[in-house]
């Protein structure tokens, strides 16, 4: 279902970028508003205006953007805030419960133990913080893929997962949480060949996914079958095609 999103974009960021395109080319219409560099009350202003305005089914900020969805009048509004930036700019200091968090550990910029303090302030669970990414942009295939998951699911209007505890063990076996993998390949030995191929990961495809394909090298068919653990690990097993009556 196409969703309504309000993008707001981080500090000396512009509109346009990787990741509010990422979400326009899953379908969604994006509001994505210019935010003042140099006086955040003025961003602040901007941005609730557009709120106000379009009514958004979710909100996603980023860094500084996160900070200034944190300050938003935004009543019940679910949030994904991708390495909120709360303690450079703003006064909120708590998160609301239909939210969640995205971030680093290895991020240069804002430090992953922000995020960390925020959610016990406000009460959340650790589950609430995702683990993505290898640095403070967050604009790499999983992390986005874990941004538009988020935003689709608070969008949606679900029960967030880290606040039902049968469903966020769901989740998790799906391998959507947590460590998903930051790569977006992997290879397979060939069962008749025996070369390396490699090829493309979509965790977002669930956690056990199957399909047949041609051997590039020698064009025997193999069954491949991928599969996430929940820890996001994933495992790959190619077989020959006609050992499994396919």
């Amino acid at each position: 279902m196409p969703l309504k999103i309000l993008f707001l974009h981080g500090w000396h960021s512009v509109p346009g970028g990787v990741k509010p395109t990422h979400l326009i080319q899953r379908g969604h219409t994006v509001i994505n508003p210019a935010l003042d560099d140099d006086h955040f009350e003025q961003a602040l202003a901007v941005a609730q205006a557009n709120y106000d305005r379009n009514r958004p089914d979710v909100i996603v900020g980023s860094s500084r953007g996160g900070a200034i969805a944190l300050n938003l009048k935004s009543g019940h509004t679910p949030l994904v805030l991708l390495c909120p930036a709360w303690k450079n700019w703003g006064t909120a200091k708590t998160l609301k419960p239909n939210a969640v968090i995205l971030h680093s550990r290895a991020d240069e910029v804002i430090p992953f133990a922000d995020s960390s303090e925020l959610l016990v302030a406000s009460g959340l669970p650790e589950d609430a913080l995702l683990e993505v990414g290898s640095d403070h942009r967050l604009a790499d295939e999983s992390s986005l893929a874990v941004m538009t998951w988020a935003a689709e699911l608070l969008g949606s209007g679900q029960t967030p997962p880290w606040l039902d505890e049968a469903a966020l063990e769901a989740m998790q076996e799906e391998g959507r949480l947590r460590s998903l993998p930051a790569c977006n390949e992997a290879s397979y030995l060939c069962d008749a060949c025996g070369e390396e191929i490699v090829i493309p990961l979509d965790p977002c495809e669930g956690s056990c996914q199957q399909y047949v394909e041609d051997c590039p090298v020698c064009c025997r068919a193999n069954l491949i079958t991928i599969e996430y653990d929940s820890r996001g690990e994933v495992s790959i097993v190619a077989q020959p095609e006609q050992e499994n009556g396919l």
